[in-house]
């Protein structure tokens, strides 16, 4: 590990002080790792070098939505190649949320997640995609791929 030395004025030292604190970091380099990691990440898919990512899609919609509930269940099914697992929870009588793990090139992850977004009726909709690197083995089955993260 090497050692690196910023400087900073006051007052952002103490706002970043206190959002490692608030955070509940042990010490400012964890915090600083994360957040040069992040923007690593958010240039790497930018710039378009992440050729394979994994992530998380969450959004919330009203499940009385006319067709809804089943046009995103379609909308699963028919990027079955990226779509890992989906968990659904019921928040009230009308509304529900939904966190759908992908995983694959991130041009057809990224490009999906927007669609389900953008569709009719889906609300608070956020995607967190990190990019990953195949290792190319299978498992046993050889139905997938191990994949670890690149930051």
């Amino acid at each position: 590990m090497r050692r690196i030395t910023i400087s900073v004025d006051d007052s952002l030292a103490d706002t970043f002080d206190r959002m490692v604190r608030d955070n509940g970091y042990q010490n400012r380099s964890e915090a600083f790792r994360d957040l040069v990691r992040g923007e690593l990440v958010k240039d790497r898919l930018r710039a378009g070098s992440a050729r394979y990512c994994v992530g998380v899609l969450s959004y919330v919609y009203n499940h009385h939505e006319r067709e809804l509930a089943r046009r995103l269940m379609g909308m699963q099914h028919e990027h079955h190649d990226v779509t890992i697992a989906t968990m659904h929870a019921h928040l009230d009588h009308d509304h529900c949320i939904e966190s759908v793990i992908l995983r694959g090139p991130t041009a057809s992850v990224v490009k999906f997640a927007q669609q389900v977004i953008a569709e009719k009726g889906v609300r608070h909709g956020t995607f967190n995609p990190v990019p990953a690197a195949a290792d190319g083995v299978r498992n046993a089955r050889g139905h997938h791929e191990h994949v670890h993260p690149v930051s």
